[in-house]
């Protein structure tokens, strides 16, 4: 059994920052789940492009709001407490905070390994070693 927690490892290297949004990393591949488990904060009034195009995520908003833009189709979802998006064909998109922000609890297969950032083209490095577990 793996017990932790969110205070515990956001005080470590499993959080990470980045100018629209910052991630804990409660769970990574390395615990051997078979996938990746995420508190996120989504900040005030950002936009971030996203294009998971080597994950599949389900994010799950706990706290503020915001808005979901697919590039393929330009529909708009608003995000609020107890919504759910499911990116299940790699939908390439734009993640808004609103006024806010908004926190969200991710999950992402395959697992990410800790220190994934969003490249040039809104992707996560696909980690090519296989998961145990």
């Amino acid at each position: 059994m793996i017990v932790r927690t969110l205070s515990d490892c956001e005080k470590t290297d499993r959080r990470v920052a980045t100018d629209t949004w910052e991630s804990t990393r409660l769970s990574l591949k390395d615990d051997g789940m078979g996938f990746s488990f995420h508190i996120t904060t989504i900040y005030p009034n950002s936009e971030t492009h996203i294009h998971y195009q080597n994950h599949l995520e389900t994010v799950y908003c706990i706290e503020g709001e915001g808005e979901v833009e697919t590039i393929a189709d330009g529909k708009k979802h608003k995000i609020v407490p107890g919504t759910v998006y499911i990116l299940d064909q790699n939908d390439e998109h734009y993640l808004r905070g609103g006024p806010e922000g908004m926190k969200v609890v991710c999950a992402f297969n395959p697992p990410l390994t800790g220190k994934e950032v969003h490249d040039e083209n809104g992707v996560y490095p696909l980690d090519a070693e296989p998961v145990q577990g």
